[in-house]
């Protein structure tokens, strides 16, 4: 099932019309190996790499898009949960601010992100219909969780498009 335009903010369509089917469990698995094999094309001295000045380097980038899975994977728990009371929204620049994304090595981020998603699905899998319809408020938008597994699949393919489009 896919989530309906009233369950996210308008801003999060460019990334749901990124995800091909509804079976979103089987596009969060199938995009771990998709990911690995292109980020191990990616040679560890391009790293530090930005395609224009002010832009962020290739560590930065795909450190923000594992910090937003992170992000999105909370708010998901939260609201799945049934708790009320609405989350904030986050800064990214600030976050990439205070970060060490460019001392890391390729390698770890891989890691981590491997790691994360894994758990992610697992939790994913848990929740229940009626808990993938419940909606809470974040960043002062609502949202429903089904709506935030589907923005973080197309977050993450939005992000390796840019990759290959401008870094590689």
């Amino acid at each position: 099932m896919r989530p309906n335009t009233s369950d996210y903010p308008p801003y999060y369509q460019k990334y749901i019309d990124r995800v091909e089917g509804d079976d979103i469990i089987w596009v969060l698995n199938n995009q771990i190996s998709e990911c690995l094999d292109f980020l191990e094309t990616i040679p560890e001295e391009k790293k530090l790499y930005s395609y224009a000045e002010g832009k962020w380097t290739i560590a930065q980038l795909i450190g923000h898009f594992i910090d937003t899975e992170r992000i999105m994977t909370f708010r998901a728990l939260w609201f799945a949960r049934n708790e009320p009371v609405p989350l904030p929204g986050f800064d990214q620049d600030n976050f990439i601010k205070y970060s060490n994304f460019n001392r890391r090595t390729l390698r770890s981020f891989m890691d981590e992100w491997t790691h994360l998603r894994k758990s992610n699905i697992i939790l994913f899998e848990s929740f229940g219909e009626e808990a993938l319809h419940r909606k809470g408020v974040s960043n002062n938008k609502e949202v429903s969780v089904l709506a935030l597994l589907f923005i973080i699949a197309g977050h993450l393919t939005h992000h390796l498009a840019i990759l290959k489009e401008r870094y590689i």
